[in-house]
């Protein structure tokens, strides 16, 4: 019985025999693999797993060719995506915009003119009022009695003046009375002046005695004096129609004084009666019935209905910003509506400059930050049902290309 070894070399000079001329002999490493069949069976079985993954994973162009749909889809909504971004961008170009914006008013306090009770409040928080509403009352009755006494004092002023007019006028005849005994007083001493002219002649011709010429020099005498009198008469009744008019002016300006005090009496009467100078909104509310206010304590604070948008952009982004430039704003609080208004215009200067502590960068060290410059905006139309004031943030868009 031949031995295993003889067999097998056997075998192999066989299969040598069978191997044609210029094949190459079987590696090693080959034949040790086709002789092992352990090792076979793994080969086999990773070929297997390759044919699997490669069933279970198709190539990207078979996934695209068997979800063609989708792919479309997909490739549609990215051109409409870029596409919307170039539009977008080119637009975007011509707008600037700032969230650093909110509306703007010059609200006030309203505050009493005079001191007082307050007596009624015709207004309660929050409401809307017009022109020349009445907002409160103060007690009128101090105020009411000096206007009483400012126009007792006119009228004593005025009565002042009508009896220095009087004496005026009784003056003016007592003027002319005094001039009347001037002329019979200057008759009298040119009587007397004649008398003792024929006296005097007939005592040198030795016909008059000289009696009779001291008589008639006594009466020139007595008739000089009573002309000088005369004429002192008048000049003193002339003199009292000066004073007289000077105490007219003095009554009519005491006439005038007592006419401002009453006006003043009348406006401070009508301080006491608080009305609203403007349409608005009473906010705020602080005075109630039974108040003691002082002249200028504040009762209120006042919302005019002139509102408009101050928006604070960058002075990178006012480069091209005029008055008179189309804009969109969007409130906050109400995105729903749109609202549209222009360019009033831009503040010259930052907002930093006007502050009440300004920049001061001469003073320390030097750091370069984009300023902001205050820019109204002015709405075209205010929506009417919604409640828009004074601090509420908005976010303008200005067309400025």
């Amino acid at each position: 019985m031949a031995s295993p070894q003889a067999a097998e070399v056997s075998e192999l000079e066989d299969r040598n025999e069978s191997t044609p001329r210029g094949d190459a002999a079987p590696k090693p490493a080959a034949r040790d693999k086709a002789d092992r069949p352990d090792q076979r069976g793994e080969d086999e079985d990773k070929d297997k797993d390759k044919d699997k993954d490669s069933k279970a994973k198709p190539s990207l162009r078979e996934r695209l060719r068997q979800h063609w749909l989708l792919t479309t889809i997909g490739v549609i909504a990215l051109m409409a995506i870029i596409a919307f971004g170039i539009v977008y961008w080119l637009a975007a170009r011509h707008y600037e915009t700032t969230d650093d914006a909110f509306v703007d008013a010059r609200s006030f306090s309203v505050a009493a003119k005079v001191g007082g009770y307050v007596t009624d409040v015709f207004v309660t928080d929050n409401q809307h009022v017009e022109t020349g509403a009445v907002l409160a009352q103060i007690d009128t009755r101090d105020y009411v009695a000096a206007r009483d006494q400012a126009q007792a004092q006119v009228e004593q002023a005025q009565a002042n003046i009508t009896n220095v007019k009087a004496q005026i006028f009784s003056q003016d005849a007592q003027v002319q009375q005094a001039r009347d005994q001037a002329d019979q007083a200057a008759a009298q001493l040119q009587f007397a002046e004649q008398e003792a002219a024929r006296a005097q002649e007939l005592v040198q011709k030795g016909a008059g005695t000289v009696q009779q010429q001291q008589r008639t020099k006594s009466d020139l005498e007595a008739s000089q004096a009573n002309d000088s009198r005369a004429k002192t008469g008048v000049v003193s009744a002339e003199r009292q129609i000066d004073v007289l008019k000077a105490q007219q002016k003095s009554a009519e300006a005491g006439l005038a004084q007592a006419r401002a005090q009453l006006e003043q009496a009348e406006l401070n009467l009508s301080y006491t009666k608080i009305t609203a100078a403007q349409a608005g909104r009473v906010v705020k509310l602080s005075g109630a019935k039974g108040t003691l206010v002082n002249a200028g304590q504040s009762l209120m604070m006042f919302v005019p209905d002139d509102i408009w948008v101050t928006a604070n952009y960058k002075e990178t982004q006012v480069t091209d910003m005029r008055p008179g430039q189309p804009a969109e704003i969007r409130i906050d609080a109400y995105p729903d509506h749109k609202i549209t208004g222009k360019v009033a215009s831009v503040q010259p200067g930052s907002g930093t400059v006007f502050s009440l502590l300004p920049a001061e960068n001469a003073t320390g060290n030097y750091v370069k930050v984009v300023q902001r410059v205050p820019v109204k905006i002015v709405v075209d139309q205010w929506p009417t049902d919604v409640t828009i004031g004074p601090g509420m943030s908005v976010v303008p868009k200005v067309k400025v290309r």
